[in-house]
């Protein structure tokens, strides 16, 4: 199948969509450029209009608090971020609900925090409410909570965060709207014969290529967070098309069965189970826990469970339940996963047997020290 059959193929399935808007989609260096919103927002109603399940992760907060206080310099300190995320976001949020509304359509802030979607319990609470939007009919904005989130608990990136979005709802597509036409096999500023690659079959694969022949391309234009976050949505059996959205008309590219645009990458053969997804891309890992060869290829390659026998280092101080994650002798992760035991007991059993753990501990809690149904290879 060419790109377009694979495009047209998705777009027949896809009710439900996810669209992450960067923010140099809606700003300049002076702020927010209500013009360009304002066209978009035209395209992404005429997609709710075609009965489309829409949601949009939208970034734009401090360049809307910058617009609403009159500054022209970015801030430099977290603290002056934070804060005009807080002016930006009521800003941001009523240029959306004024331009929806020209086309009777509704909208909701959800505002999340990291810890909303790594802790189970909120997780599948931000779900349900995100379901009651959308079968009202409501178009969710999504955006971090910057006011409230610390450095260590962030997204990381916006795209980061639609991607978690798109696989909490189950999407069928995810399209990551940026500055750029989508990935080339180069760095196309750097090199004029670069090319734009439209399919992505095998996004792991894709990305050690482009990682290996130029670490440029994947360090410019955030372009390395789009394929990360093209990564974590395919694994959850989610197909993403990252693309330019400057210039106006991108949804309406998207969407038109006769036109080729941007990256596409399709979802995984094999996805991963929503609590095995969850694991491995909500969680932040706390520690390392560093095996040698045979139980590295005892998980990879045979499915089975980590035993204390193959771990020759932990790093880190974390506690039983947390996530951690599980790098090889050369440094490499391969897997994460939730430890049955601390890094303290676990630097007192590591390398031994396990009819050894109750006799050194004193009790024996499991004999994994993370079992298969817990642990994720990547």
């Amino acid at each position: 199948m060419t790109p377009l059959e694979y495009k047209n193929d998705i777009l027949r399935r896809a009710r439900r969509v996810v669209v992450k808007v960067g923010s140099q989609i809606l700003s300049s260096r002076e702020g927010i450029e209500e013009s360009r919103l304002r066209g978009l927002v035209r395209e992404l109603a005429d997609l709710h209009s075609a009965k489309k399940q829409l949601v949009i992760v939208s970034s734009g907060a401090v360049a809307a608090g910058m617009t609403r206080l009159g500054r022209t310099e970015r801030p430099k300190t977290i603290q002056e971020k934070q804060a005009l995320a807080a002016v930006g976001q009521i800003k941001l949020m009523a240029l959306y609900e004024r331009h929806f509304s020209k086309f009777d359509k509704s909208v909701a802030q959800v505002l999340l925090t990291h810890e909303d979607l790594a802790n189970r319990q909120r997780y599948i609470n931000a779900k349900h409410t995100f379901q009651m939007l959308l079968e009202s009919s409501i178009i969710p904005i999504v955006n971090e909570n910057d006011t409230v989130a610390v450095e260590e608990m962030k997204f990381g990136d916006n795209d980061h965060l639609s991607a978690l979005v798109a696989t909490l709802l189950g999407a069928d597509l995810l399209v990551i709207l940026s500055d750029v036409q989508g990935v080339y096999d180069r760095d196309p500023r750097a090199h004029a014969n670069a090319q734009l690659i439209a399919l992505i079959e095998d996004v792991k694969g894709t990305k050690v290529t482009i990682e290996g022949s130029s670490r440029s391309v994947l360090g410019t234009g955030g372009i390395a967070t789009k394929i990360a976050a093209a990564e974590e949505a395919a694994a959850g059996g989610i197909p993403t098309i990252i693309t330019s959205g400057l210039g106006g008309g991108a949804i309406q590219r998207v969407f038109d069965p006769r036109e080729q645009t941007g990256t596409l990458v399709l979802a995984d053969q094999n996805r991963l189970t929503h609590r095995k997804h969850w694991i491995a891309y909500n969680l932040k890992p706390a520690g390392d826990v560093v095996v040698d060869s045979g139980a590295h290829e005892a998980v990879v390659h045979k499915g089975k469970s980590l035993l204390p026998s193959g771990i020759k280092e932990i790093r880190g101080a974390f506690g039983v339940g947390d996530c951690v994650r599980c790098v090889d002798l050369n440094d490499q992760e391969f897997a994460r996963g939730l430890v049955n035991y601390s890094a303290q007991e676990l630097n007192q059993i590591k390398g031994l047997h396990t009819s050894k753990i109750e006799k050194i501990l004193g009790y024996k809690a499991y004999d994994e020290i993370i079992h298969r149904d817990d642990l994720v290879v990547l």
